[in-house]
């Protein structure tokens, strides 16, 4: 398998800080990345760095997606490229509409997506301003509405778990599951890569996962199986009193 993400030795700050010290990963092409670690240890910056938010400056190393080098790209270059993101908490937008998202995102295929809009349970919210009034569950299924329509190669997914009630886990699980699988002869393969952040591991329950990596203290600083590792943190924790 080709790369899909390679991270050269990155280092990132954010608000005059250092958050990333020096991180290292590669995804293949089709593999899912889950990513663990305490809070405060830059699993989030990471994603936002990946994605270009200009809240995180790179202070240095590269960032490669498909072989080209994406690290002074903007976020809208790095979305044209292929490469979409799921935030934890993303901002309210004022004065434009879901639908009119998802038509600017979708193009041709606009009306397609819109007609899938209730299976995320979003056809109620067509026509209000992005993230203004909505619920956590809301939010996420939204998110991925937006996702459905921009088709990224790289999806980064920042704790899709969180803030959401167990019926809408099963919702968002079964459409992330959509958004990585096709059906193939041989049954559902991979086709879309991702990097992951998770704490409660529920989401690997729909897409399980290839690999797992700990960030902590803004560098990775071990990798494995996903499960084992997720056990091992339920039992041991992430050591050093959990920072």
């Amino acid at each position: 398998m080709t790369d899909m993400l390679k991270i050269v030795d990155l280092h990132a700050e954010a608000g005059g800080r250092e958050i990333l010290k020096g991180v290292d990963l590669t995804i293949k092409e089709g593999e899912t990345v889950v990513l663990f670690g305490p809070n405060g240890s830059g699993k989030s910056t990471l994603l936002s760095t990946i994605m270009g938010y200009s809240s995180i400056k790179v202070t240095s190393g590269e960032i490669f997606f498909k072989g080209e080098n994406i690290t002074e790209m903007t976020v809208d270059s790095r979305a044209k490229l292929g490469i979409g993101m799921m935030m934890q908490r993303p901002p309210n937008i004022f004065g434009v509409t879901l639908e009119n998202l998802i038509r600017t995102a979708a193009a041709e295929n606009a009306d397609k997506v819109l007609d899938e809009a209730d299976n995320f349970k979003m056809e109620k919210f067509l026509d209000r301003e992005i993230n203004v009034g909505f619920s956590g569950g809301e939010i996420k299924r939204s998110e991925l509405l937006q996702l459905t329509a921009q088709k990224p190669e790289f999806i980064l997914l920042d704790e899709p778990e969180s803030g959401v009630d167990l019926q809408n886990i099963d919702l968002i699980g079964r459409k992330v599951h959509d958004l990585l699988f096709e059906d193939a002869e041989n049954g559902s393969q991979r086709h879309v890569s991702s990097l992951v952040i998770t704490h409660t591991g529920q989401i690997m329950d729909y897409i399980g996962a290839d690999c797992g990596y700990v960030m902590r203290n803004g560098r990775i600083i071990s990798s494995g199986k996903p499960m084992e590792i997720l056990n091992d943190i339920r039992e041991n924790g992430y050591g050093e009193e959990d920072e």
